[in-house]
């Protein structure tokens, strides 16, 4: 089994950095130790790096108020599943179309909500300072918002996974499935290392940071059905 980890961490630059640590360590750690259905890996593998960061910013009070995001994938004979916690976005690209699997706990969906509804504009949801406001994160405490997948995603050959921290919100959808439909013959790193300079040469002013993971599925048990999330 494959598993995949991405967290965004905050707190400053030193907290930032410890907690993003802290967290990928100890998913990955009590994953792999856990012998439980893969579901119950993951949400272990989440409360034990809640734990951890819980425990670090309690040893050393400078690292009051750090946390992270969180999104582990687990690439299974079932399938993909994934918890996340926070706004770092987890995506399936199949055949050209590209799909958000995991939920958005930023305050980015109330107001791009806001905007359909003609409350505020557009261009007011897009700029509006408390947009990477997180409404749930890993910092120790109790985590308020969680999406565990329900059950395995079937994978096919072609398929590409793709984690990222909010920094790729700086493009929409449509222009990171063209990313990776034009590097997926130079494989995932060059798919990340694309997406990556395609946020950076953007200079957008309201831009956060952007670290990309991509998984390709090379074996295909059956032929593609085009993406449907629901």
């Amino acid at each position: 089994m494959l598993v995949a980890v991405l967290a965004d961490g905050m707190g400053g630059h030193a907290g930032g950095a410890k907690a993003s640590r802290t967290v990928c360590v100890n998913f990955l750690g009590a994953f792999a130790k856990e012998a439980a259905p893969v579901r119950e890996r993951l949400r272990t593998g989440m409360t034990t790096a809640n734990h951890a960061v819980g425990q670090e910013a309690e040893a050393d009070h400078s690292l009051n108020g750090m946390g992270s995001t969180l999104v582990g994938a687990a690439f299974g004979s079932d399938g993909l599943e994934w918890v996340s916690v926070g706004d770092s976005p987890l995506y399936l690209w199949r055949r050209g179309e590209i799909a958000l699997l995991n939920e958005d706990h930023s305050l980015a969906p109330l107001l791009d909500e806001l905007a359909r509804a003609g409350r505020i504009t557009p261009e007011q949801a897009r700029t509006d300072s408390r947009r990477h406001m997180l409404r749930s994160a890993v910092t120790g405490d109790e985590i308020e918002l969680v999406d565990l997948a329900k059950h395995p995603l079937e994978l096919f050959g072609g398929d590409h996974i793709v984690l990222a921290s909010d920094g790729i919100h700086t493009l929409d959808q449509t222009e990171i499935a063209r990313i990776v439909a034009a590097y997926a013959q130079d494989g995932p790193r060059a798919i990340a290392a694309a997406l990556v300079r395609s946020v950076e040469n953007l200079r957008d002013p309201h831009q956060d940071n952007c670290t990309v993971v991509v998984v390709r599925v090379d074996d295909a048990a059956a032929p593609p059905p085009p993406v449907e999330i629901g």
